[in-house]
């Protein structure tokens, strides 16, 4: 080497040494750990990541800022996890891919929690700017592909911007109704050191708007008269209610006015069973008889029927935090676009002092739909306690419900089996219902599981899956083991996709309907105990409440995961699967 070759290399080496010792000392930063302090700002203290490349300068400074990093095997697990840590928290979830397959991956986790509206960051590698349009490892039109199932997707060009373009993509995580947000992050922005006073580092508590609008003040009086004239209100609680934190709001509205509450999505268990307030099995019966009709934060979808399931004579009114789900599909008679929480609260100061005798005279339509409540249980009662070989789903369902406790986060996570576990499983308290929403993506639960037990170490949390969706998503099984996070999976196992296999038979008749739908006779508990965890076998409806018993104990003295495998009836389907209502 030449002697000007050997003073070009010292100076190099040089500047690297000072530039690291600066970097050290705090002068300088790197754009993977602005990401960081951003989120660190943001209040995120976990990610759910799976490494790559790309990325790895982010979990060096999530190391520096004390963010843990939760690494999982697959990157819809990741994705699935921190939309149930944004579901548990009210706070910014985030998922943390690498480029190509690490956030196509993802895409899953992500379109779920854009149609649950939940708010997710979720930031992705890329090739260095510098090979743009070079074929670069992993290269994809990341931005592009994410953009349809986000409220914001941007590639972040600079790394004087990487912190701002992270509190830009939050802020709109949290503008209206939540939803996710892409970032794709090139890998020379996020290697690349700049002097500290370059960056732009924003700080959430001083750019976040207020988001607690409660809309037209004359609006909030039309519902507040329309609620103390009714004779036979009725109110819907959904998501939205839960995911803004309005729960606490709008049970006191309930009871200030006397209001029977109808729950849907993460609404179930904002009343616990026996609440006088709480109605669970009544919602069309009261919605065909009412003469208002409340719908707080759910949008006329599918599981609405499309509107067209609510009475035409009704006062229909919507609330909402999103003006484009106002009126959708369904005329209103009062739309309001606002926090539910803070709606709700004002609904209940504008009635205040004059709701006191109408809400006494209504304990009449009340009890009348206590009544049918109680006739409609008791029907079902025969199917709840079936002792039937091989098991009833139903009484898988009722069994599940007994085993609960006010500190039991039920998933469910699967097709018929889960959907017939709504007719019984009632959660006992606000924050302790997860399902996939209304995208109805299957593989949810492994993440859900793992993101609810990791932000709630002290609580039970028990996931029912169908065979189907546990075979999607189960091996990070071991990732919530490795992170102390161990849950309790329940299998309703009838070796088929059993919801789908129903439309076939019925359109196709017995002979193509088995077609792409029937699965292997698997016995599962076994992964369990591969996994170092409890693991059970379970054929008759007597030893249901025996195995989840014993799958709580050894959880709790383990520190594993445990497995029960019930093998349920194939020829039993849900109600909506054979009248075919999801389609309709």
């Amino acid at each position: 080497m030449s002697t000007a070759a050997k003073d070009v290399t010292s100076r190099a080496s040089t500047a690297d040494d000072t530039l690291a010792r600066k970097s050290r000392e705090g002068d300088v930063v790197s754009g993977g750990h602005l990401v960081a302090k951003a989120l660190k700002s943001e209040g995120v203290d976990t990610i759910f990541t799976l490494c790559g490349g790309h990325i790895i300068d982010i979990y060096d400074g999530c190391i520096d800022e004390g963010i843990r990093v939760i690494d999982v095997r697959h990157e819809q697990v990741a994705a699935h996890a921190a939309d149930g840590y944004a579901r548990q928290t009210g706070r910014l979830g985030c998922v943390v891919t690498t480029a190509g397959p690490g956030c196509t991956n993802a895409v899953t986790g992500i379109a779920t929690a854009f149609r649950s509206e939940s708010p997710v960051l979720h930031i992705g590698g890329q090739a260095a700017l510098t090979q743009h349009r070079m074929g670069g490892l992993q290269d994809l039109p990341h931005v592009d592909i994410m953009r349809p199932i986000t409220k914001f997707s941007s590639t972040v060009a600079s790394t004087e911007r990487v912190a701002d373009m992270v509190a830009m993509a939050v802020r709109e995580c949290f503008t209206g109704a939540p939803g996710p947000s892409y970032l794709e992050i090139p890998r020379d922005v996020l290697d690349r050191e700049i002097p500290m006073d370059k960056a732009v580092i924003p700080h959430a508590g001083n750019y976040r708007a207020s988001t607690q609008s409660i809309g037209d003040p004359a609006d909030i009086e039309r519902l507040a008269d329309l609620l103390v004239n009714s004779e036979r209100p009725a109110i819907l609680l959904g998501q939205q209610v839960w995911t803004c934190r309005g729960h606490k709001e709008a049970i006191d509205m309930v009871r200030k006015l006397n209001v029977p509450a109808y729950f849907n999505g993460a609404g179930r268990g904002l009343l616990p069973p026996g609440d006088p307030h709480h109605f669970h099995r009544t919602r069309r019966d009261a919605f065909n008889k009412a003469d208002v009709i409340v719908i707080v934060g759910t949008p006329f979808d599918f599981r609405m029927g499309y509107g067209k399931r609510l009475s035409k004579e009704a006062t229909i009114v919507q609330i909402d935090l999103d003006y484009r789900t106002v009126g959708k599909n369904r005329d209103v008679s009062l739309g309001i676009v606002g926090h539910p929480g803070a709606v709700l609260k004002a609904v209940q100061d504008a009635s205040s002092g004059r709701a006191d005798n109408r809400a006494k005279s209504r304990e009449g339509w009340l009890e009348e739909l206590r009544a049918l409540e109680k006739a409609k249980t008791e029907k079902l009662m025969p199917l709840f306690k079936s002792e039937n070989n091989p098991i009833h789903p139903y009484r898988v369902a009722w069994e599940l419900n007994e085993f609960l406790t006010e500190d039991t986060i039920y998933i469910g996570d699967g097709g018929d089996v889960v959907t017939i576990s709504a007719q019984a499983v009632q959660p006992r308290a606000p924050g302790n219902w997860m399902d996939p929403g209304a995208l109805g993506s299957l593989g949810v639960g492994t993440g859900f599981a793992l993101a609810s037990k990791v932000v709630n170490p002290n609580k039970e949390v028990l996931c029912y899956y169908g065979d189907g969706s546990f075979g999607m998503t189960a091996f990070d099984m071991e990732t919530a083991n490795r992170f102390g996070a161990p849950y309790i999976a329940v299998i309703g196992n009838n070796s088929a996709m059993n919801q789908i296999r129903y439309g076939q038979i019925a359109k196709y008749g017995e002979e193509r309907g088995d077609i792409g739908n029937l699965l292997g006779d698997i016995p599962f508990s076994k992964f369990g105990e591969m996994l170092g965890g409890y693991g059970e076998e379970v054929l008759e409806a007597g030893d249901i409440a025996p195995a989840l018993r014993r799958a709580r104990e050894a959880v709790n003295s383990t520190g594993k995961s445990a497995v029960v495998n019930i093998w349920v009836d194939p020829r039993e389907y849900a109600p909506g699967t054979k009248n075919q209502t999801m389609y309709k």
